[in-house]
């Protein structure tokens, strides 16, 4: 790839499916460079493969479809340029969108009712005031916090402007509507105060909705979260009711909720947080059944039936609780395995059973309501995402697109070949290596060792624009995923807790010098980069060796000491991860583990970039390692993104993505120097 490639990279989001599973409804989205936005419509694919995909709708940015129980209309998320996405409906066959909320904030997803007679959604609602269009945010009062979280990565300040749960009726005459409608046909609020939902999914009984929230009163020192039932009725007076009770005890951080077609089961991914209720390192995301039964009073809505029952593995599976469905037996899933995400059925009767799997990433899953059809959106080694069609009566596949196909016919997309070895103490290390075209370029290769942030991510098999960028430019890049990394069971993820740079540092530059055992790349000429926990890791390492002719230290964790006060995670990430420092002892076991700590014995040319509303890893953090380091007389150069947050590069601006791509090829060459063949 090349910098101005990213307008290729067409990403499908969650598919939608219509009742009898005949077609999928997915949005396709990739940044826009001229608009400087990302934009994308929906589609609508056959799942048979009879025909080609056919776009159904042409708004700036459509998102999110949501296919009514008749099959007869598309709810989905419309975003004008620069504006917020409003809900609409549009009928599933075409025809002219009818716009349904004004959310001052936007809405964020939406689910049909059960009768398709009104849509469930959820929408941040701002304190009276504040986040007014055109009104100076500096006049506003101050704002008077008295808890550890209130503010978000992404963002910004959370605690005034509270995600609430509203009800919309779709009347049947909505053919002709051009603006939201008033009265009785109005979207209504049915949650407020403090409580803040996630996600929203309605019951069989057409009543009551599911959300995710965290409303025990330990709520604002700890991660658990509760899957809660809201009474939607106009006039209702009853309370969100928790379902898995963390006043009651409950240790599970509950991050999806999805009921069985009969209303019997809730079926739950969470992790389990322990006693602390903060215990989240490594803690695989589980599959949890709970039964359901109709309280005394009928209006009330369903009771749980005794404690969640976890169904999974808690040491050996991970689940993604972004891919998640139910189907007529149970449910479907997608399990971080190696660096694939494969989509795995877990059925009400504890069987399993493995649809889709191989050098895929899948992101997103729908399954039709009565008929056994499931589409998902993934990704592989060459490709950003595509739809595939699942058979789950015979359990086989079907690809129904190929949206990556002009990416690949610009001949710029190199595959990934597959990397193992062990650490220096036997411990198995797994990763990647691309190399660049050897007709273009002569080699040996200089090459790019690259980590991965988290650290308890992962690096997948789908096709990575920053990896396929440096590869274009004449550059082997080894990447993998280390000890702390998700995907290969929760003693590989927790294995650096307490203990960052240790093991970790082990397994890249043996992964690393694995891949230079090969003659075509350039074991004196390499280089290392890496964001969030990756960068940590690379400037960790240029504190232990000169190997390394540059860095690029990315949104770097760089002092677990300020981080705790400045990070939106801060206050329970370093603690739990390095240790919390309150005694000598344990002060000494952080500092052991800080780049800031050792930044004296650094020497390799650093490229510092970060980004300036960047809350996860404020950006303090690399303005200080910048400064350290020119103090010490290290080359140092360092790069600010206005207005951009720690997920710059996956989803910052489209031109900042490529004014930081134009940096990272200008640095390199500058210090890597490619020779063309």
């Amino acid at each position: 790839m090349i910098p101005t490639d990213l307008s290729l990279l067409h990403v499908p989001g969650t598919p939608a499916l219509g009742p009898d599973g005949s077609y999928a409804v997915v949005s396709r989205t990739a940044p826009d460079l001229d608009l400087d936005e990302y934009t994308g419509q929906l589609w609508r694919v056959p799942t048979d493969g009879s025909g080609e995909p056919v776009r159904l709708t042409r708004g700036h940015r459509d998102t999110d479809p949501r296919v009514s129980p008749d099959g007869r209309w598309v709810a989905f998320l419309r975003a004008e340029p620069k504006g917020r996405p409003q809900l609409h409906v549009v009928e599933a066959a075409g025809g002219e969108p009818v716009r349904l909320t004004d959310a001052p904030l936007g809405v964020q997803t939406s689910r049909w009712s059960p009768d398709g007679s009104a849509l469930a959604f959820v929408a941040r609602v701002p304190e009276e005031g504040r986040y007014v269009a055109g009104e100076d945010a500096g006049a506003e009062r101050p704002r008077h916090i008295t808890t550890f979280p209130y503010r978000n990565d992404g963002v910004g300040f959370t605690r005034d402007k509270r995600r609430q749960l509203f009800v919309v009726p779709v009347p049947a005459d909505l053919p002709g509507r051009s603006t939201p409608a008033a009265g009785d046909d109005a979207a209504r609020q049915v949650t407020s105060g403090e409580l803040d939902v996630e996600q929203a999914e309605w019951l069989p009984d057409g009543r009551h909705v599911v959300v995710v929230a965290a409303r025990h009163a330990s709520r604002d020192e700890d991660l658990r979260a509760d899957a809660v039932v809201v009474d939607t009725a106009e006039g209702a007076d009853a309370a969100p009711r928790a379902l898995t009770d963390a006043d009651a005890g409950s240790t599970l951080a509950v991050s999806a909720a999805l009921p069985s077609p009969d209303g019997t089961t809730l079926w739950l991914l969470a992790q389990d947080m322990g006693t602390s209720g903060r215990d989240f390192v490594a803690r695989q995301t589980g599959l949890y059944r709970l039964g359901l039964t109709a309280g005394a009073d009928g209006d009330a809505g369903p009771r749980a039936d005794g404690q969640p029952q976890r169904l999974t593995d808690d040491e050996a599976v991970d689940l993604d609780p972004g891919t998640f469905a139910v189907t007529a037996d149970g449910v479907l899933a997608g399990v971080l395995h190696r660096g694939t995400v494969l989509l795995r059925e877990l059925r009400a009767d504890g069987s399993a059973r493995d649809l889709v799997t191989g050098e895929l990433a899948v992101h997103g899953v729908a399954a039709a309501p009565v008929a056994p059809v499931a589409v998902v959106a993934a990704a592989g080694p060459l490709t950003s995402g595509d739809l595939h069609a699942v058979d789950l009566a015979s359990g086989t596949t079907r690809v129904l697109t190929d949206w990556s196909a002009p990416l690949r016919a610009t001949g710029r997309v190199r595959a990934p070949r597959e990397l193992t070895t062990t650490a220096p103490d036997g411990y198995p290390v797994h990763g990647w290596v691309v190399t660049p075209d050897p007709e273009r370029f002569a080699g040996p290769h200089p090459t790019i060792l690259m980590i991965h942030g988290g650290p308890y991510a992962q690096y997948t098999v789908g096709l990575f624009d920053e990896v396929q960028t440096l590869a274009e430019a004449g550059y082997a890049v080894v990447y993998g995923n280390p000890r702390g990394s998700a995907g290969y069971g929760s003693a590989h993820g927790s294995a650096i807790r307490h203990a960052f740079g240790t093991v970790d540092t082990d397994d890249v530059l043996a992964l690393l010098d694995a891949a230079l055992t090969d003659p075509a790349l350039d074991g004196g000429r390499v280089g290392v980069m890496g964001g969030s926990y990756g960068g940590y890791l690379t400037a960790w390492l240029t504190t232990r060796t000169d190997r390394f002719a540059a860095a690029i230290v990315e949104r770097g964790f760089l002092d677990p000491v300020s981080f705790v006060g400045s990070s939106d995670i801060g206050w329970f990430f370093g603690l739990e991860y390095l240790g919390d420092g309150d005694t000598d002892e344990e002060r000494a076991a952080v500092a052991a583990q800080s780049p800031m700590a050792h930044v004296a014995r650094v020497t390799t040319p650093t490229l510092v970039i970060h980004s300036e509303q960047d809350w996860r890893c404020p950006v303090e953090q690399g303005q200080r390692w910048f400064v350290e380091l020119k103090r010490r007389g290290v080359p140092a150069e360092l790069l600010l993104f206005p207005g951009e947050g720690h997920e710059l590069t996956r989803s910052g601006r489209p031109q900042h993505r490529l004014v930081r791509f134009e940096h990272v090829l200008a640095w390199w060459a500058a210090r890597l120097p490619v020779t063309t063949a």
